[in-house]
């Protein structure tokens, strides 16, 4: 008996620790975003996280990623935002529907 509730202890402190470094780490990706992003260019990604968290991850981290590899030269502003999305994003495809 004590020793199942030990190991529940144990877990349970697994979880807390994983659940605090998260948090560490979402808050270093948001300080670096808000460095890096004008606020209209955050409001745009935070728009697109409601709508597609996926995506959202994905451009946030090549953001980061260009910064920290010196390529962004200013503050991302919501037209250069748009840029980029336009060329991560996938390519639409057309669908034709065919009554017969």
């Amino acid at each position: 008996m004590a020793g199942m509730q030990s190991s529940q202890q144990q877990m349970a402190a697994q979880q807390q620790l994983a659940e605090n470094q998260r948090q560490q780490a979402e808050a270093q990706k948001q300080a670096i975003l808000r460095q890096i992003l004008e606020p209209a260019a955050r409001d745009r990604l935070a728009n697109i996280r409601l709508a597609n968290p996926g995506f959202a991850d994905s451009v946030e981290m090549q953001l980061i990623q260009l910064a920290q590899a010196g390529r962004l030269r200013q503050m991302v502003s919501d037209a250069m935002l748009k840029d980029i999305l336009r060329q991560i994003a996938p390519q639409q495809r057309e669908i034709n529907i065919e009554r017969r």
